[in-house]
């Protein structure tokens, strides 16, 4: 098969997963494109410009809606956008040339997705209590902005993604729920999603300054990821997040193990226990904040179908 054909096909299903949980698609982007022969630093530039793109048109429908906390993402950006900026230089000053920094990026992302994985799973543990204390009870639109905790995960997220191309849509929403837990979720991807647009065009400039951008991998990037988006915000609410963000969980796991260079002894050991004994542990986790260990609703008609 054609790569830009494969490329397109490939962005677009990413894109449908991204449509339907609101996940930051580098994390699943930058590893496939390594994974289907591409540089692990063309891999990262090509992505942060494509992502750049489709992440813009997302921030302007909900901008349209109202959502974003325009506080809270002054302070994010002011965070992200020199950190993100001096990604690509500092991985030139620190992998080298040739194939050294390629073994850095490849070590670097498979690092941050592991870390990405183990904050998503909080993430979603999170959410889950949440939902359940909000549940009929009004919540806070606009928290009181915590300026240097919210500085400090814009220069952190920053730094991973001018890295990696991964952290805006997943370490960064972590640390969010964190610090804002009572902001509504809506709204807190409506921020998440302006405050990455400077941050996107910081990384992309500095990666098309020192990086390695493939325009002949952007332009298929962004041909499939825009109409896989709609589609996946389009089917959302016909489809179980729950077991799509899981399944991401389990993906984001083995794709670092193996970006890491894991024996596949252990990576497949871990891949069994994820699917085998992650389902029962998320099920207690339910259990424990009154929820059924499946899918479905409580006695209270709370909608748990999501989590």
């Amino acid at each position: 098969m054609d790569q830009s054909l494969l490329l397109v096909l490939v962005s677009f299903a990413i894109g449908i997963v991204v449509g339907i949980t609101g996940m930051g698609g580098g994390a699943l982007m930058t590893p496939a494109l390594v994974f289907l022969g591409i540089p692990p630093l063309t891999a990262v530039s090509s992505d942060l410009v494509s992502s750049a793109v489709t992440k813009a048109i997302g921030a302007v429908e909900h901008w349209r809606q109202g959502s974003p906390n325009l506080r809270l993402a002054k302070w994010l950006v002011m965070g992200s956008v020199p950190t993100a900026f001096a990604g690509a230089f500092i991985i030139r000053a620190v992998g080298g040339e040739g194939d050294a920094v390629q073994t850095f990026v490849r070590t670097a992302l498979g690092a941050t997705l592991l870390l990405t994985a183990v904050t998503y799973t909080l993430r979603l543990a999170i959410q889950l209590r949440e939902t359940v204390r909000a549940n009929g009870k009004e919540r806070d639109p606009n928290p009181p902005v915590r300026p240097l905790p919210t500085l400090l995960v814009g220069m952190i997220g920053g730094l991973l993604v001018g890295l990696t191309s991964v952290g805006s849509g997943s370490l960064m929403m972590v640390s969010l729920l964190l610090l804002y837990p009572g902001m509504l979720a809506a709204r807190m991807v409506g921020t998440d999603l302006v405050q990455s647009i400077p941050l996107m065009v910081a990384a992309s400039a500095s990666h098309l300054l020192v990086g390695e951008v493939d325009w002949g991998v952007v332009i298929p990037l962004i041909v499939g990821g825009i109409p896989g988006t709609y589609v996946g915000a389009r089917i959302a609410v016909r489809v179980s997040e729950g077991i799509v963000r899981r399944g991401i969980v389990i993906v984001l796991s083995l794709t670092a193990l193996k970006l890491l260079d894991v024996p596949d002894l252990v990576t497949i050991a871990a891949g069994v226990l994820l699917v085998t004994v992650g389902p029962l542990v998320w099920g207690l986790v339910r259990r424990a904040h009154g929820l059924p260990m499946f899918a479905g609703r409580d006695g209270a008609g709370l909608s748990s179908r999501n989590l």
